[in-house]
């Protein structure tokens, strides 16, 4: 059986309830949600898009697909997984940062691309957005300075425009 990781982008109706009902869908079925995304449309403001990642074989999948579509709030249901998508998350992550580990640390923070969002008198507040492996990289990096704490987004993802044929 091929578990792979799926993200899934589902368009809703903006309305209480909707979540519950998406959540008690995969609790019901013993999936689980690996991450979970939510956020009015801009476009919109009646529809929310839901990200969501979850495990499962092929069989699973369309199972979670066809179980989706059938509630009612639910606009469209769209596996990510096998098209070419934007994706990306966010972490916040508070680093032990005494004097002598500060230049060290800012240099991470430049390699990195991210920023610093907060400074006490022994920690920085880092801010970083990227794919799962750069987030991964990043903690890995700042594991042996001493992560006070952190705070990660789940995943959010918008397929890529198809090119259009001249």
């Amino acid at each position: 059986m091929n578990n792979e990781k799926h993200i899934l982008s589902i368009l809703v109706d903006n309305e209480p309830g909707v979540l519950s009902r998406i959540a008690g869908l995969f609790s019901g079925r013993g999936y689980n949600i690996e991450s979970l995304s939510v956020a009015q449309t801009a476009e919109n403001s009646a529809v929310s898009r839901i990200t969501m990642v979850t495990s499962g074989d092929e069989h699973i999948m369309e199972q979670i697909k066809k179980q989706l579509h059938k509630l009612i709030n639910v606009i469209t249901v769209n596996d990510l997984t096998d098209k070419k998508y934007v994706q990306r998350e966010l972490i916040l992550i508070k680093v032990n940062a005494k004097p002598d580990l500060r230049a060290e640390i800012l240099r991470i923070v430049d390699i990195f691309r991210c920023r610093v969002v907060d400074v006490g008198p022994e920690h920085y507040t880092i801010e970083m957005s990227g794919d799962e492996g750069k987030l991964e990289a990043f903690v890995d990096l700042l594991r042996p300075m001493g992560i006070i704490e952190t705070s990660r987004t789940g995943s959010i993802a918008l397929a890529r425009e198809r090119k259009k044929l001249k």
